[in-house]
């Protein structure tokens, strides 16, 4: 029975009563109680480049960012980020007006969401989203409008006449992200484009959220809609440094945007944490001017991971997406004679002692993604190939 006042009011904010404990919270559970190997909430199970650790000591000792750094980030962060978008994107964007650090995507994506939401705006997200979403846009007084990613050909695509529908006058942004987690789609070319010239058509304001924007494989191209005309002075770019150097307890992530919507957000985000990862902050600016062979060796080590995975998953009877980024896979149980995904991944310990997090979760609308389940890869090889011996247990 829930918790009430003694006016028998709720406690929990009626926003966000939907949202109980996470599924990667009982999933993570189940796995250390049954010693099982956690496939399920995507962390890496190794720290990232020592070179960087060692420049987060650096920092603590020489006593860069121990006390409270600047709002906006440390600015040799802010000058990184900045350099890292014309690197590899040819954007250009002001270090000083066009960049704010965060505490992670996470406060990025809510900070997004409360600056430029109203009460009663509807945002349209890409269905299945990552599960913080549906709850900042809930926070934010606005109503989330799903469009749904659906398989097509071996990956996930987004149906551009579903998506034009989903627009009224009440629209006030999109919230995409690609490369998609938890699909493993990268939105095309033309996807994006098409995106991008609905915004413009329809006035409307997009964030993405690209923190995996280093982990494409097989030749995709991870495009940043910012990019795309008309979209500079539209769009709330998100990175972070968690995804792509394994470093993802130091919570520092980012905002690039035109100097008005950088102002909006930073407006909210200052009575979010305030500031956060001082010395991390300049770690990760040192990070962002790794040479290329880096973000080359780290993309090759997880497509072999990838590989490894999906072929021991096909092996066990799944269906599998391969994904053309992220460092998750979907999977499809009908091939198993399984229906239910929540009711599989819940099973999944006992069967095999692996766990892995059921895409329903992802979903509004859950039966689209009911008989889906996905299993993530960045691990240690040895792991991934623990997990596939044991999944042979389903195909016996």
């Amino acid at each position: 029975m829930a918790v009430m006042t003694s006016s028998a009011r709720p406690l929990l904010n009626h926003s966000l009563a939907e949202f109980g404990t996470t599924i990667f919270a009982e999933m993570s559970a189940l796995a250390q109680r049954t010693g099982s190997v956690n496939l399920g909430q995507g962390f890496p199970d190794t720290d990232g480049p020592e070179a960087i650790r060692e420049a987060a000591v650096r920092a603590l000792r020489e006593g860069r960012g121990n006390q409270y750094p600047p709002g906006p980030g440390v600015p040799e962060l802010r000058a990184a980020v900045a350099a890292h978008q014309e690197r590899f994107y040819g954007l250009s964007y002001d270090p000083d007006h066009e960049v704010l650090v965060t505490a992670g995507a996470t406060e990025a994506i809510a900070a997004a969401l409360l600056a430029l939401v109203e009460p009663g705006d509807e945002v349209i997200a890409l269905e299945p989203y990552y599960d913080s979403y549906a709850a900042c846009v809930a926070m934010a007084g606005g109503t989330r409008v799903p469009v749904t990613l659906r398989p097509a050909e071996g990956r996930y695509v987004l149906d551009l006449d579903e998506l034009r529908a989903a627009v009224t006058p009440r629209t006030r942004l999109l919230l995409l992200n690609t490369p998609h987690n938890p699909t493993g789609t990268v939105l095309t070319r033309a996807e994006l484009t098409a995106v991008a010239e609905l915004a413009c058509e329809r006035d409307l304001l997009v964030i993405t959220d690209e923190v995996y924007e280093h982990l494409v494989f097989d030749g995709a191209e991870h495009i940043p809609l910012a990019s795309l005309p008309g979209m500079r002075e539209r769009t709330v770019t998100i990175g972070s440094a968690g995804k792509t150097y394994s470093f993802t307890g130091w919570k520092v992530g980012w905002v690039t945007a035109a100097p008005a919507l950088v102002a909006a957000v930073r407006s909210a985000k200052q009575f979010l944490t305030y500031v956060a990862s001082g010395p991390f902050q300049n770690a990760v600016a040192e990070a962002l001017r790794l040479p290329d062979a880096y973000f080359e060796a780290f993309r090759a080590e997880h497509q072999a991971k990838r590989d490894l995975l999906s072929d021991g998953l096909a092996a066990a009877g799944f269906g599998v997406f391969r994904p053309a980024g992220t460092y998750f896979v979907t999977t499809d149980v009908r091939p198993l004679g399984e229906r239910d995904g929540v009711a599989f991944c819940r099973s999944l310990p006992e069967r095999c002692g692996v766990v892995a997090i059921p895409n329903a979760v992802f979903y509004d609308h859950r039966d689209e993604g009911a008989p889906f389940v996905r299993f993530a890869f960045c691990k240690r090889t040895e792991v991934l190939e623990d997990a596939v011996g044991r999944l042979k247990a389903l195909a016996d």
